[in-house]
């Protein structure tokens, strides 16, 4: 019990400080919801899209942290699109309640070779806030809730090419007050990551489909970074689809010592969408939960066929 007990505190450290610098990215990004991760990808496609999405890491511990979030995004214009994103995340004592307003402009640079490069802004706001409701009310040092409210923005850049995409994005761009805890909080929040893949065929009317891709993320306060190696398979019937795949996470000093490791697969039928993943935590907390669980589930609604190619996600995707 000491073990579990010593083992869940610091690993409910290290998910305090991630928590506390930006929300938890899982891979929630590959349940076709780049959306959640970079504001680049407003508007792009023919529907309003919604996806909700729920996190439950560390499934068997108590008190281990979970996310949930709602994201929409729909196109404005001819050339642009916006988007809003609310989210929860809880970890033991420790809770976080934002959202997220998005906008998008997406130019041409070749509509013969689907050749587009789009930019993307947010604006950012979260409510951190540590809950004493069952601390021991007889301590002098507890005299209230803990909280802090944050605004923040994030600016992205996503060139697309034929069926290669690449999407550059800094994340939480103003440093933080830091007054309101201890002199230890970081107050540089600023994070930078790259998403990249490509969408193999062996012909344009092909049914088959393979998408390997990459998620490259590093912390500017003190240097920490970690990648994700993806691929999925999907297969296409008329407008629907159906996808499997797998997904690797590590530490960049820890390349063969992986964080978590995991499959996922969804499907797409008419306008709704369902996606499950699983990952397992490849270390010290192996042996002590059943590993993290998220779904996806979502609904394309109120088409509108774009008059601009930079705003399909069909054709030379």
């Amino acid at each position: 019990m000491k073990i579990r007990l010593s083992l869940l505190a610091v690993f409910c450290m290290m998910e305090f400080y991630a928590q506390e610098l930006t929300l938890p990215v899982y891979t929630q990004y590959l349940g076709d919801s780049e959306f959640l991760i970079s504001p680049t990808y407003a508007g792009i496609g023919e529907y309003i899209r919604v996806r909700a999405n729920g996190v439950a890491q560390w499934v068997g511990i108590e008190d281990a942290p979970a996310t949930q979030s709602l994201a929409g995004d729909v196109r404005l214009g001819m050339r642009s699109g916006v988007g809003i994103t609310f989210f929860n995340d809880r970890n033991g004592y420790t809770r976080q309640y934002g959202g997220r307003l998005s906008y998008a402009h997406h130019l041409t640079l070749d509509a013969y070779e689907n050749n587009f490069l789009s930019f993307g802004l947010s604006y950012n706001f979260n409510q951190f806030k540590i809950d004493i409701s069952e601390f021991d009310p007889a301590d002098p040092g507890i005299n209230g809730d803990r909280l802090v409210n944050n605004h923040n923005f994030d600016v992205g850049v996503l060139y697309r090419y034929r069926r290669f995409y690449l999407s550059l994005n800094a994340a939480n761009l103003l440093n933080k007050d830091t007054d309101q805890f201890t002199v230890t909080e970081p107050g540089v929040l600023r994070n930078y990551y790259v998403y990249a893949g490509y969408r193999f065929r062996k012909h344009k009317r092909s049914e088959f489909e393979v998408e390997p891709s990459v998620y490259f993320q590093i912390f500017e306060h003190d240097g920490r970074s970690s990648t994700d190696l993806n691929i999925k398979f999907r297969k296409y019937d008329f407008e629907d689809y159906y996808w499997a795949g797998i997904s690797y996470r590590f530490l960049n000093d820890q390349v063969l010592d992986p964080l978590n490791i995991g499959p996922m697969a969804g499907v797409k039928i008419s306008n709704f969408y369902a996606a499950y993943s699983y990952q397992v935590a490849l270390n010290s907390i192996f042996g002590y939960n059943s590993g993290t669980h998220m779904i996806t589930l979502g609904i394309d609604i109120f088409q509108g066929i774009g008059e601009c190619k930079c705003t399909l996600n069909t054709g030379g995707w």
